[in-house]
Order: structure tokens, then C-alpha cells, then sequence
């Protein structure tokens, strides 16, 4: 039986790759799970509400680590489990510093590799970043790519990826809602924002931080003081400097700050909410399953498909964020023509397509 190990650290990997483990097993392979503890807490939230227990911890997070020693310990802490348990192929996800160590070490180590959510670009370095760099520099190291997206596929065919090497498989993240939705679900926002809607919002990116950041937290302020009728929660990222940032959105009587959210909780929130306003590429994908409209607090987006299909909208400044916001709030056309758009980003089978084509591979 081939053994197929499961390489990540964060939040939204984990997310993204639990719903792989029973389409691996229903393909027969064995699996194991080594995690980085990239995100420690937020991670274990995730892995909890999964049901999953790592194989291996790396145990790699300490007080203070820049990106560069996130990186390295990745990479070390890879190689020394490889070298272990020498999995037949192993699969990183996406572009986090776990990721890209990970799959350094695969390589190194001529362990065949598959990158789960491969191809997405904005073509920037600097945004986001370092993930921008990270995925690009994944993808000539891989076996296997597994594109979520037509538009995915074709940026990797023009990095001269061949083509036999790409499947189109849809994202992972829309295979996990469907894990963790809950009928008789509760939470103090939608108690408190009983009849109001209630708009979710979430901000972490490093390319934010500061300024940027400040005055796009100030817009939502004065977002919620014209709208009468909307709520706003925001689970805060434990970034000491995203806090920092956050301080315009307190003391308000309609927003609520809150700490991070594992997946069956926020989930749920997102399928019951009315707008969100997010910098996160997960929620990108996520929020348009339960049609959402989604307003991205970035310049640019590597998921440009969603822009194209109508599902989300750029409002990376104060003013195209209050401008976009009062739009959704204000016309009812406007919201409907972003809600009923057709999702791009998968129909909730991509983990069986990423296991057929990692059982193709071997025939």
C-alpha cells in the first residue's frame, strides 16, 4: 500500500487539506499527517474540529521567529521526518513558509511531491507577501499540481509546467464546509446582531500592516456609524501588530471584537452572515459557496477568477471600501447580482479528484 504523507503548519492548511485524508483512504492509501505548528493554537483548533491527530509535531514555533527561521525549521524539521518515515509521495498546500520548506526538502530528499491550490498568482512579488514568492518557487519542484481553477492551470502552463503534470481539481476549502456545517448552531454575534445584518470581517495581511490597515479598520468604523442596521464581528488575528491596528473599530456598540475562530464555528457564521469584508484568500473562495458577496480588502487578489465570475470585488483603500460597501448595503440589485454569481472555485469534489489523480500516477 503506498503511504501518502500530509505536509502543513496553518490554519487554512489544515482547513484545506483534512478533507484529503478520506478521499486518500477511499483510493487505499495509507496517510500520515506531519504538521509544523506554523499556527500553534489556531491549528490545533482546526485539527480538533476535524477530528485529526498528527503523526508527527515538528514543535517548530518560538517566541519571536522572523520568516526566515519559520522557514528554515520547516525545512529541517521536513527533512528529518522524511528521512523517518520515507513516504511514497508527499503533498504541501498552497504558499506558506511550511509549504515552501516542505517542499524544498521533498526535493532535496527525491521525494515526489504533489502542491494542493498550485497556479495562483497576482504577479507581484511584494503582494502578497512572501507567499507570492513562496508558490512560484514551489512549482517547478512538484510532481503533481493540482489546480483549482482553469485560470490556475494556465498561469502554470506559461511557467512552462507541463500540462500532463496538471489536473484541475476545484479547491479544497469548499470540500470542508460541507464537514462542518451545524443546524442548531449559536454565537454571541448572532445573538447580538439579532435583526441587523451582520457583516464579518477579518484582516491579518503583513503587506496591511500599519497605515493601510489602520485606515481601512477607520472605514469600517464609519461604515457601521451610516449603517443603523448592520453588525459587525470581527475575530481578531493573535498578531500583536494586527491588534495594534485594530484600535478604531473599539468601543463601538455594533462592532464586536473576538479571538480567532476555528472552522466550525466561523463556518457556520459565514454561512448566516450578509456581507464580509475580508484580506484572507480562504474566504475568498469560501464565502461565494454560501453566496456571500465578498469585498477584498487588497489591491490585488490572486484568485482573479472571482473578480471575472462576480463574487468578489477589490476595496483595498478607504474610499473604494466605503464606496463598495454602501453599494452592497444600499441596492438590492447590486447585492442579488453578486450573491446569485456562480461560484469558480469548486463543487465540493476536488479532494477526490486530487485522489484519482495521485492514484493515475502510479498506473
Amino acid at each position: 500500500m503506498k503511504e501518502i504523507g500530509l505536509i502543513f503548519g496553518t490554519r487554512p492548511e489544515a482547513i484545506k487539506m483534512c478533507p484529503l485524508l478520506p478521499a486518500l483512504r477511499e483510493e487505499g492509501f495509507a496517510t500520515r499527517v506531519a504538521v509544523s505548528g506554523q499556527h500553534r493554537d489556531m491549528l490545533d483548533e482546526a485539527l480538533s474540529d476535524f477530528g485529526v491527530t498528527p503523526d508527527e509535531d515538528m514543535h517548530m514555533m518560538k517566541e519571536g521567529q522572523s520568516p526566515s527561521d519559520v522557514l528554515a525549521a520547516a525545512l529541517t524539521g521536513t527533512a528529518a521526518w522524511l528521512k523517518k518515515r520515507k513516504p511514497d509521495m508527499a503533498l504541501v498546500h498552497g504558499d506558506t513558509a511550511t509549504a515552501y520548506g516542505a517542499a524544498l526538502a521533498c526535493f532535496l530528499a527525491h521525494v515526489p511531491f504533489g502542491h494542493v491550490e498550485a497556479g495562483l498568482r497576482t504577479g507581484d512579488l511584494l503582494s502578497p507577501f512572501p507567499e507570492e514568492l513562496f508558490r512560484r518557487a514551489i512549482a517547478p519542484m512538484a510532481t503533481l499540481h493540482f489546480a483549482p481553477t482553469a485560470q490556475a492551470r494556465d498561469n502554470l502552463l506559461r511557467e512552462g509546467i507541463s500540462a500532463a503534470c496538471i489536473t484541475i481539481t476545484g479547491n479544497t476549502a469548499i470540500d470542508a464546509l460541507a464537514m462542518t456545517q451545524r443546524e442548531d448552531f449559536t454565537h454571541p454575534a448572532l445573538s447580538q446582531a439579532a435583526g441587523r445584518r451582520l457583516i464579518l470581517l477579518t484582516m491579518h495581511r503583513r503587506e496591511s500592516l500599519g497605515t493601510p490597515m489602520q485606515e481601512l479598520f477607520s472605514a469600517v468604523r464609519e461604515l457601521a456609524n451610516r449603517h443603523e442596521d448592520v453588525y459587525i464581528y470581527c475575530p481578531l488575528h493573535p498578531s500583536p501588530a494586527v491588534r495594534a491596528c485594530a484600535a478604531p473599530l473599539t468601543g463601538h456598540p455594533r462592532i464586536l471584537l473576538g479571538e480567532p475562530e476555528g472552522p466550525l464555528v466561523f463556518h457556520n457564521l459565514l454561512s448566516r452572515c450578509y456581507l464580509v469584508l475580508t484580506d484572507s484568500g480562504g474566504l475568498q473562495e469560501e464565502a461565494p459557496y454560501f453566496h456571500k458577496p465578498v469585498l477584498v480588502l487588497r489591491e490585488k487578489t490572486e484568485r482573479q477568477e472571482g473578480v471575472v465570475a462576480g463574487v468578489l470585488r477589490l476595496a483595498g483603500h478607504r474610499d473604494s471600501l466605503l464606496r463598495e460597501a454602501t453599494c452592497l448595503l444600499c441596492s438590492e440589485d447590486a447585492y442579488r447580482q453578486m450573491a446569485t454569481a456562480k461560484s469558480p472555485f469548486g463543487d465540493g469534489k476536488a479532494s477526490r479528484r486530487i485522489a484519482q489523480a495521485i492514484r493515475r500516477y502510479w498506473h
